[in-house]
């Protein structure tokens, strides 16, 4: 067996099992715990105390980790809710927020900060899904026309942003060829959707994988494996970023397997996977790599931290104001601030940004800085304010705004 160290690994794994337990014994400490698990890295990694690094194997596991975090953020798609007006509104906001965020790109470029605009944009551009959803959950706002709205804005620019990622920073080095490939790609994961949704209509099928799916068989948790290496081995092959295969491999199942009837726990079963250990090994890994030291020893290189936050506010925030025909001055302001809200995808093109030298390590962790204030400031301020409106409904009087509300729900997904 190869002299391989597994000290590094054992901290990693311990401060990810303790962050959920110290917030736990603070509940009013209204803080994600992936916040808390980036600062336990710093504190503990080169830049702070300097007891962990990131060895070989943190660092493998912590490539793996990015493909199944993906693979939850695919997951968390809901293609049967976009639809109609709200799909026409997120498509025209991701327009409007590449083209702000290009703005704010080659500005930054111009300014020597960042050798790549268009990396800017793009990292610019995506929302945390996973962590709007819950406060949008608390304000009781899931269902109503700001949640809608949101949520179907998240989920058109998270898609977006993985695609564009991988359009312009992927290996081949053409433009023109990665998108031929993407097209062949596209091509065939739509094929293996409708071959497994085919697959899964067998009654003699459906009765085997019912059988053997709460056993050591584990057969429905084993089929998403597959399905999601089978994808990032795709997507190597066709030399674009394994992430676009991670993500289109869980927005493929997300998408293909809708009776959830017949198997509750799946979801549960993935997510404890990933968010019992995998996930937090990234984010813990993503502190240990940040170069705070580096930022805040040049003042000027730490005003890059409030200057991303303001980018990541507008870029990704004035969209917003296209939802104003359908939603009140509060209520669109949560929305603004919850499509700012951005971390996961932020660590993620980062490190994709230094690995392909198109971004420097000192600038990386002032996005990734930005990313941790946004998750930190944005959700709650949006919380306060759909809880000071109508259980977070944003909706104008129905006099002036009539059809609008009624049309925008149910394009984004509500009830007719």
């Amino acid at each position: 067996m190869p002299d391989v160290g597994f000290d590094n690994l054992f901290v990693v794994s311990a401060v990810a099992l303790l962050v959920p337990l110290l917030l736990g014994f603070v509940p009013g400490l209204r803080v994600p715990s992936v916040v808390v698990e980036i600062l336990a890295g710093v504190a503990l990694g080169p830049t702070g105390l300097g007891w962990v690094r990131v060895d070989e194997v943190v660092a493998v596991l912590a490539v793996l980790v990015l493909g199944f975090l993906l693979f939850l953020a695919g997951l968390e798609i809901d293609v049967q809710a976009l639809g109609g007006p709200a799909l026409r509104s997120a498509g025209l906001g991701y327009v409007v927020t590449i083209a702000l965020g290009l703005a704010a790109g080659l500005g930054l470029q111009a300014a020597g900060w960042v050798r790549s605009g268009p990396l800017v944009a793009v990292a610019l551009s995506a929302t945390s899904l996973g962590l709007v959803v819950p406060v949008l959950k608390d304000a009781g706002a899931d269902h109503a026309p700001v949640g809608r709205l949101t949520v179907a804005a998240a989920t058109v620019a998270d898609f977006a942003a993985v695609v564009l990622l991988s359009l312009l920073f992927s290996a081949t080095g053409s433009t023109g060829a990665t998108t031929a490939l993407l097209s062949a790609f596209a091509v065939l994961a739509v094929v293996v959707a409708v071959a497994v949704r085919r697959a899964g209509r067998s009654m003699r099928l459906g009765d085997v994988l019912l059988r053997l799916q709460d056993t050591t068989a584990q057969i429905r948790v084993r089929a998403a494996v597959v399905l999601l290496v089978g994808f990032v081995a795709l997507a190597a092959r066709f030399g674009i970023e394994t992430i676009l295969g991670a993500f289109v491999a869980g927005a493929v199942l997300a998408t293909v397997d809708r009776d959830a009837a017949s198997h509750p726990h799946l979801r549960t079963k993935l997510e404890a996977i990933g968010y019992g250990f995998l996930v937090p090994v990234f984010f813990v890994s993503s502190g240990l790599r940040l170069d705070l030291r580096g930022l805040f020893s040049d003042p000027a290189a730490a005003l890059r931290v409030p200057v991303l936050l303001l980018a990541l506010l507008l870029v990704r925030g004035l969209p917003a104001l296209l939802f104003r025909r359908v939603l009140d001055g509060p209520a669109t302001l949560a929305a603004a601030l919850l499509q700012a809200t951005s971390l996961p995808f932020v660590v993620a093109a980062t490190q994709i940004g230094v690995a392909t030298g198109a971004m420097s390590g000192v600038t990386a962790a002032a996005f990734v800085s930005a990313g941790v204030l946004s998750v930190l400031l944005f959700p709650a301020a949006a919380l306060g304010l759909l809880r000071r409106g109508d259980a977070g409904a944003g909706r104008r009087d129905s006099t002036t705004v009539g059809g609008a509300v009624g049309g925008a729900a149910r394009g984004a997904g509500a009830a007719p």
